[in-house]
C-alpha cells in the first residue's frame, strides 16, 4: 500500500489534475493540443537528448535487457493483431492498429516518472536504453505491418521509403539520434546550451503528465469492451510477465530488471491513438484503450511493484 501512495498516486494525481482542469473548463481543450505539442515535440526530445548524450552506452545497451523488453512487446503486438483478426473478426488494418496499441507502452510519460519515484534517478539508465530504441522499433514494426496490410502490390522500395520517413519525422527519434551523435562523437557542448536544455528537461514530465490528463478527457470508452479488455490484459499483464521471465532467465541485475518490467507494465501511450488516427483504423478502440489502460494501471503497476525485488 505504501508503494501505491508514495510512487504511483502522485503521478496519477497530476494526470487527474489535468483531466479535471479540462473537464471543469479551467484549462481550455485547445490549450491541451499546444501543451502536448510542446512536450512531445520539444521538451521530451530535449530530455531524451540530454539523457542519451551522457549515457554510458557500453554499460547500458545490454542486448539481454533489450531482448527481455522487446520480445515481450513483439509477442504483445502479435497477440493483439491476431486476436483482433481471428477472435473479433476485424479487418487487417484495424487488427494491426489494435496490435500497435498492445505494442506501444507509455515508456516516457508514465515509465520514467514511476520508475524514478520508485527507485530514484540513478535507476533510470536502463529506462533510457529501452526508450532510445522504443520509438524506432515500434514505429518500424507498426508502420511496416500496416503498410503491408494495405500494400495492394505496392513496390517494396516505396514501402521502405514510407516506413523510414514516418520514423525519422518523429521528434522523439530526432532527439534520441542527436543524443547518440553527441555521445559517440564526444563533442563537448557549451555550458549555456546545456543549461538551456536542462530548463526544458525540468518542464518535460510534469507538463506532459498534466497534458496527458487533458487528452484522456476526450476519450470515451464506448463499445468494443471485449477488444479493449484484451488490449489491457496484453499490455498490463502479458508484456511485463514475459519481460520478467526473460529478465530472470538472463539474470539481469536488479536495476535493469526493475526498469524493464516496470516499463513493460505501462499502459498504452497516446501515440497509439495517433497511429490509429493516421490510418483511420480502430480509432475508438485505441482511444478507449489508452483511457481504460491508464486507469487500470494504477492497480496493476502497484501489483508489479510488489512482485519486483
Amino acid at each position: 500500500m505504501q508503494a501505491l501512495l508514495d510512487v504511483i498516486l502522485p503521478v496519477f494525481l497530476v494526470i487527474g489534475f489535468g483531466y479535471c482542469a479540462v473537464w471543469r473548463g479551467w484549462f481550455p481543450d485547445t490549450g491541451v493540443d499546444g501543451l502536448m505539442k510542446f512536450t512531445q515535440n520539444y521538451a521530451i526530445p530535449c530530455l531524451l537528448f540530454r539523457a542519451i548524450s551522457t549515457l554510458d552506452l557500453s554499460a547500458q545497451f545490454d542486448p539481454e535487457l533489450l531482448i527481455s523488453f522487446y520480445a515481450g512487446a513483439t509477442v504483445g503486438f502479435t497477440a493483439g493483431t491476431l486476436g483482433a483478426r481471428y477472435i473479433f473478426r476485424r479487418n487487417w488494418s484495424d487488427s494491426v492498429a489494435i496490435g500497435f496499441v498492445c505494442l506501444f507502452s507509455n515508456a516516457v510519460l508514465l515509465g520514467l516518472p514511476i520508475t524514478e519515484r520508485a527507485y530514484g534517478t540513478d535507476a533510470l539508465s536502463a529506462n533510457y536504453a529501452i526508450v532510445a530504441v522504443h520509438a524506432p522499433f515500434c514505429y518500424m514494426l507498426g508502420v511496416a505491418a500496416m503498410e503491408i496490410a494495405r500494400a495492394d502490390n505496392r513496390n517494396p522500395a516505396i514501402l521502405l521509403g514510407k516506413i523510414l520517413r514516418s520514423m525519422f519525422r518523429n521528434a522523439l527519434v530526432i532527439g534520441i539520434a542527436l543524443g547518440l551523435a553527441v555521445n559517440l562523437s564526444g563533442l563537448p557542448l557549451p555550458g549555456v546550451l546545456v543549461d538551456a536544455v536542462d530548463l526544458m528537461v525540468v518542464a518535460a514530465l510534469p507538463a506532459a503528465l498534466f497534458g496527458l490528463g487533458g487528452v484522456l478527457h476526450r476519450y470515451k470508452p464506448e463499445g468494443d469492451s471485449k477488444t479493449i479488455t484484451m488490449v489491457c490484459v496484453i499490455s498490463l499483464i502479458l508484456h511485463p510477465a514475459i519481460t520478467l521471465s526473460l529478465s530472470t532467465l538472463f539474470q539481469l541485475d536488479r536495476d535493469a530488471l526493475r526498469s524493464a518490467v516496470l516499463t513493460a507494465a505501462m499502459a498504452p501511450g497516446v501515440n497509439t491513438y495517433i497511429f490509429a488516427n493516421l490510418y483511420g483504423s480502430a480509432r475508438r478502440v485505441a482511444a478507449a484503450s489508452v483511457l481504460v489502460g491508464t486507469a487500470a494501471s494504477i492497480v496493476t503497476v502497484w501489483l508489479w511493484l510488489l512482485l519486483l525485488p
